[in-house]
């Protein structure tokens, strides 16, 4: 009996370690204004849009997921969707990479905030930007 409890206590135990993991925590501010140049060889840009984004704040976990939090304005003044193909994230590595399939409708002139999944990565994110941001 003594053995069955034990290891109940230990997938238990185990089980709340794997949970802590998987918590998001935001990670270290970087200014917009710091200026990065890694090298673009394969010009990777993001898809031409209406959007430029006001701020961001980037999330991480143990496990290497990337995660962030952007705030955009439509510059126009018609409706537009906002997708993937519209954002890129710049990694610690000089990687480019568009998150996860979404998207998200704005009216003309709207400022909305919209929480992204860029996958896992072993580097983090340094920044996120729109084809107005560069």
């Amino acid at each position: 009996m003594a053995k069955i409890v034990v290891s109940f206590l230990l997938v238990l135990c185990a089980n709340v370690f794997a949970a802590q993991n998987n918590v998001l925590n935001v990670d270290r501010a970087i200014p917009n204004s710091m200026h990065l140049s890694f090298p673009n060889d394969n010009n990777i840009t993001p898809k031409k849009s209406d959007f430029s984004i006001l701020n961001y704040v980037l999330m991480s976990n143990e496990e290497g997921e990337r995660w962030a939090v952007i705030t955009l304005t439509n510059l126009a003044s018609g409706k537009r969707e906002l997708n993937q193909e519209h954002l890129l994230a710049l990694f610690a590595d000089g990687s480019r990479l568009t998150p996860s399939e979404f998207k998200l409708g704005f009216n003309g002139k709207q400022t909305q905030s919209v929480t992204v999944s860029f996958t896992e990565h072993k580097f983090p994110i340094l920044s996120v930007y729109s084809s107005n941001d560069q």
